[in-house]
């Protein structure tokens, strides 16, 4: 009799390759050094190996031979998750292929930088849109994080695009997924068949925040696919080595507006008026219509940072002292208007304008008497569009400066302190007044900046004593509480890693029975805690 396995069951197979001579497996203490923390500069990170497999078959022998593994890309993690703390490095940077670009998919190795890839879609036209604003990171990395960029307002997070992977599990067996072949049993579990039986995966019951983007722990949702299990794992489940990715096509062109506010308020009103003609834009599928990307933010440190550190000169910029926030519109123009370009915005108002959305852009910015002080960057001028990224990264760059002096000055134990979390929009300047209040009542220096199209913000402590640290970390628990009351999410698009107060505020997100039924999965996929083991879990 024909046997027809259950939809909710995924079978294993033995790793593709063989084992190659000459695995490079590297303990000289020199190396070494430069992979004992990540971009969150988590302390303590200690290592004895790094190890670079080449095939799966490699990979699936590590995985089998040592008691801990913590896989890495470029270690561009936020959260320490990428920081070893005493087990076997796997490095995945000799899987970085592009093994095939299809009409709509393109399907890659997790090593791969999404630079490397964007320039290479762009080649056909293609563009990837989950794309964070470190565009060094690798594919892997971002699956594992579930990441998201600027971009999210309109494509969502990495999960959307991410049609299929294949996983080397902790038991060294590896899971080919792809979208839609494998779906949780109504009964909130998987199953997945492997040399040693059939492996019964309990699915957490906890409702997760209804925001465009979460970097939360484990996706739940009844029926979902297993393949979601994964996205956003943290590698605490398996090591993704492979995933096929939709892309868009043709790749839309992009122009951006530098726009120049008085103040919050502004800001998030502008906000208001180009989420809501975008959106209508898409629901009425208008070709001719206001089409933003993304909108990003800075406040009125930021900018006294930049000014501070000389980040607007060095960039061509010149802000009227009266500026006290900054907008950053990425606006998508249909390519028949893209040869259209005007010296200044201000010129689409007058009548032979034919620029359609960018007269639409000029007429509401107009309104608000910022049309005159906005820069507009058209998608041909790479090096302008360039300096205005420059200055976007050089926010977090000072204020990471800042923290390195200070803790270099006064005390090893200052570390940075920072918060990641997403609200439904209308909730957003609730969100920002209570960050405000907290930082200020408690005497605290702070700069707040994000993606305010998604109502993504992140406000950043700038210590200048050891206690701010401590103050801050409290302060960043109780924002966590009021966020999860308005139906956002206390942790958006950088993770948990090894951070502890992530971990509390996951756990305060899912409460104690959301926490342990999360735990369960991991003691179903991985029993040993062989993978990532300091991640996501106390």
């Amino acid at each position: 009799m024909f046997y027809q396995r259950p939809t909710y069951r995924a079978v294993t197979r033995s790793p593709h390759g063989s084992l190659l001579p000459d695995l490079e497996m590297i303990v000289d203490r020199e190396r070494l050094e430069s992979i004992l923390h990540d971009a969150a500069y988590y302390p303590g990170g200690n290592a004895s190996l790094l190890v670079l497999p080449r095939n799966e078959a490699e990979l699936a022998n590590i995985v089998r031979s040592y008691p801990r593994i913590l896989p890495i890309g470029v270690q561009s993690s936020l959260t320490g998750g990428a920081t070893p703390m005493g087990e076997v490095v796997v490095g995945l940077s000799r899987l970085a292929d592009i093994l095939e670009i299809g009409r709509d998919t393109v399907r890659v190795q997790a090593g791969l930088p999404l630079s490397v890839l964007q320039e290479r879609l762009a080649g056909d036209g293609k563009y990837y849109p989950p794309v964070p604003s470190y565009d060094g990171a690798t594919v892997g990395g971002t699956i594992a994080t579930n990441a998201a960029g600027p971009a999210t307002f309109k494509y969502g997070s990495t999960r959307a695009w991410v049609q299929a992977i294949t996983v080397v599990l902790a038991s060294g067996e590896v899971l080919d997924l792809e979208r839609g072949q494998c779906l949780a049993h109504p009964d909130g579990y998987f199953e997945i068949e492997g040399a040693s039986g059939v492996l019964r995966v309990p699915l957490p019951t906890y409702r997760m925040p209804g925001v465009p983007k979460s970097s939360a722990g484990y996706y739940a949702a009844s029926g979902m696919d297993l393949l979601d299990l994964f996205i956003g794992s943290e590698g605490t489940l398996g090591i993704v080595t492979e995933a096929t990715l939709r892309v868009v096509a043709p790749a839309p062109a992009l122009c951006l507006a530098l726009i120049p506010c008085t103040g919050e308020a502004q800001a998030l009103e502008i906000t208001q008026k180009l989420r809501t003609l975008s959106l209508e834009t898409r629901r009425a599928r208008h070709v001719h219509g206001l089409d933003v990307r993304a909108i990003e933010y800075l406040d009125a440190r930021s900018l006294q940072i930049v000014r501070e550190d000389g980040s607007d000169r060095r960039n061509g910029f010149t802000f009227r002292p009266d500026v006290r926030a900054l907008l950053l519109v990425h606006l998508e123009l249909p390519a028949e208007y893209v040869e259209r370009a005007y010296d200044d915005l201000a010129q689409a108002l007058e009548p032979e304008a034919s620029n359609v959305p960018l007269v639409s852009l000029a007429r509401l910015l107009d309104t608000f008497n910022v049309l005159d002080e906005t820069e507009l960057v058209m998608p041909a001028e790479h090096s302008r569009a360039a300096q205005v990224y420059a200055l976007r990264e050089a926010v977090p760059a000072g204020v990471n400066a800042r923290v390195a002096q200070v803790k270099r000055e006064q005390n090893e134990a200052i570390t940075k302190v920072a918060a990641d979390m997403i609200v439904p929009f209308e909730h957003l300047p609730a969100m920002l007044q209570l960050f405000r209040e907290r930082f200020e009542r408690a005497g605290l220096d702070y700069a707040i900046w994000g993606h305010i199209s998604d109502g993504n913000m992140h406000p950043n402590l700038i210590p200048h004593a050891l206690a701010d640290i401590k103050a801050a970390r409290q302060i960043v628990l109780e924002c966590g509480r009021v966020v999860t009351d308005m139906g956002g999410s206390p942790l958006a698009e950088h993770g948990v890693g090894r951070n502890l107060v992530k971990k509390e505020l996951l756990r305060q997100l899912y409460g104690e029975e959301g926490y342990n039924q999360m735990y369960a999965v991991k003691r179903a996929l991985d029993p040993e805690r062989k993978l990532a083991q300091g991640n996501l879990f106390f």
